[in-house]
């Protein structure tokens, strides 16, 4: 076994080289010098309760097996999907046309990512923001006054909108 000897660790300030075979002074004797002191050696760790490891190491051994052989282990077979995606992935199965689904989704993002930029960069602009506002609050004054004030204009609105919807869907 190696034996531990307790040594001082002296830092020096001045500039001259250290002879390592040479006796040592003192660090009461030398003001420039600063010593640390030892660690003591680390504490002997003892298992109190070797079982837990080995319940472990038995737990991950069981879920590599069962990986391995191609089982799904409890935790992992327990889980399922949420209910939307379910509905989602039975949706996706029945698309005939994947790719035309596929290509306007994409389009889609990017004229949604196009237009918020457009967005911004108008908004940036001095005047136009406060015009467009103004513009949008007199045309909403205006439908409200036209179509839902008396009771005719949205008897009427009603109607057209519940036409409009039976020509979309199609009359069943």
């Amino acid at each position: 076994m190696a034996s531990t000897s307790s040594s001082t660790l002296s830092i020096s300030s001045s500039s001259t080289l250290v002879d390592v075979k040479a006796p040592r002074q003192s660090a009461a004797s030398s003001p420039q010098c600063v010593t640390l002191p030892t660690l003591p050696p680390p504490p002997v760790q003892t298992q109190n309760r070797p079982w837990k490891t080995t319940v472990y190491c038995r737990k991950v051994a069981r879920n590599v097996m069962a990986m391995a052989t191609g089982e799904a282990p409890a935790e992992v077979a327990a889980t399922e999907l949420p209910e939307i995606a379910k509905t989602v992935q039975e949706a996706w199965d029945k698309v005939e046309d994947k790719y035309a689904v596929t290509s306007l989704a994409v389009t889609g993002v990017i004229a949604i990512w196009g237009s918020s930029g457009m967005i911004s960069a108008i908004d940036r602009l001095p005047l136009v923001p406060g015009v467009l506002e103004l513009v949008g609050i007199g045309y909403t004054g205006w439908f409200v006054y036209k179509n839902l004030v008396f009771k005719p204009d949205r008897e009427a609105l009603v109607q057209k909108v519940k036409d409009t919807y039976k020509d979309v869907i199609g009359s069943s």
